[in-house]
């Protein structure tokens, strides 16, 4: 029996980019989503909803499996804030989320804050082996997207 392996993170930081530079690209969903790692492929579904199809995760050459989800997005420029809903019925996982952006003397503090629930295809006994992998991968892929984006922010 399949088990369910939940992450919530909060990640912030500060860049000297300006507030609607930083906004733009984090606002434009194919753009912010380019400086995420590991995704196979995102698909616009239409309506600001767009489906996450991550790489496969294998060993050798057996697939375990692919995480997918879909999203609704949507922005509030004059909140500094864009903000995304899980789109149920769509794959194996359900995300939701924002950022919210706001100006500094130095540039733009920027806060993520996420949560996500991953159903897992494996027996739920190895559940307690297999759930901190899952978190501690996923976690890994969320602090090396703020890395890409920081970088881009830094040439801005």
């Amino acid at each position: 029996m399949a088990f369910t392996v939940d992450i919530s993170l909060l990640r912030e930081f500060t860049t000297s980019a300006g507030l609607d530079a930083v906004f733009a690209i984090l606002a434009d969903v194919p753009r912010s989503a380019a400086h995420f790692p590991k995704v196979d492929a995102l698909v616009d579904l239409g309506g600001n909803v767009f489906r996450w199809e991550m790489e496969k995760i294998g060993i050798g050459s057996y697939t375990l499996q692919q995480t997918v989800y879909a999203c609704l997005y949507r922005d509030d420029a004059a909140a500094g804030r864009v903000f995304w809903e899980p789109v149920k019925g769509v794959g194996n996982a359900v995300v939701g989320g924002e950022w919210k952006v706001r100006q500094t003397t130095a540039g733009t503090a920027v806060t993520l804050n996420t949560r996500g629930s991953l159903t897992v295809d494996f027996p739920s006994f190895l559940q307690f082996m297999l759930a901190p992998l899952v978190e501690m991968e996923f976690t890994g892929m969320v602090d090396q997207y703020i890395v890409n984006l920081k970088e881009s922010f830094s040439i801005l």
